[in-house]
């Protein structure tokens, strides 16, 4: 088994959601996806972030570390949220990520961990 991490991406330089969405349904349909990947033994870690300005970077690659706030990259689109989820391959976390994607409206990447 892989453990696979499923990011959610949202464009930031728009409102998260389109005028109209309800979003006690997404968060209803995220809170069923979470309960199926819990059921089946797959689930690991979620969260969801906070705004990208709420970000500090923190770099000790020349010896004193130097915080600064806000994010690291300049960019639109940021990760909102993760799954990480232990699945047997490639097939089921591209499965998981369209149902993922489908609850909480938004696209989902979907990267394997190093295996150790």
């Amino acid at each position: 088994m892989t453990e696979y991490l499923l990011s959610v991406h949202h464009d930031y330089s728009k409102p998260l959601f389109d005028e109209g969405v309800d979003v006690s349904v997404l968060f209803k349909a995220v809170d069923e996806f979470n309960k199926r990947v819990t059921a089946a033994g797959e689930y690991v870690f979620a969260g969801g972030l906070e705004h990208p300005s709420t970000a500090t970077v923190v770099d000790a690659t020349k010896g004193a570390p130097i915080t600064t706030d806000g994010p690291f990259a300049e960019a639109k689109e940021r990760i909102g949220g993760f799954w990480v989820l232990e699945l047997p391959d490639l097939d089921a976390a591209l499965a998981r990520a369209a149902e993922a994607s489908a609850a909480c409206g938004s696209p989902v990447e979907v990267r394997p961990f190093q295996s150790e």
